[in-house]
């Protein structure tokens, strides 16, 4: 089924923005549950707020250079994860990562991710093992 997986967006300091969304958050049960480094990232510093390991809150300092804003939908395999991509180069989009392994989220972490015409990250993930 696909829907929204996570949104994301930029802050002007990571630290200081994590502190403030820990404490803001923390009543409604949500937590930092994933933090990607820029090294893993290829952009900038991440945390993933959500609930039982799964991040679909995220702030980050690499947002920025995309428009600021980051969307994600849910692939239900990964081959809509590739038709995804390919309908959005086609639309106009500009390729902001091939559809592959983010191992670095998970194992199973399968994504592609494009630039829409206003320059916001769009992605589509597909989270499933596939052979």
């Amino acid at each position: 089924m696909s829907g929204l997986d996570h949104v994301g967006f930029a802050v002007a300091d990571v630290a200081r923005s994590t502190a403030f969304y820990t404490q803001a958050l923390a009543p409604l049960g949500l937590a930092v549950v994933m933090q990607v480094t820029p090294e893993q990232s290829g952009a900038g510093a991440h945390v993933g707020f959500g609930t039982a390991q799964k991040p679909f809150f995220w702030i980050g300092d690499g947002e920025a250079r995309h428009g600021g804003v980051h969307v994600a939908f849910t692939a239900p395999t990964r081959a809509a994860v590739d038709a995804f991509h390919a309908a959005a180069l086609a639309a106009g989009g500009r390729d902001n990562g091939a559809p592959g392994l983010r191992p670095h989220y998970h194992s199973d972490y399968y994504g592609a991710f494009v630039l829409d015409p206003d320059g916001h990250n769009v992605e589509a993930v597909c989270h499933l093992a596939e052979g």
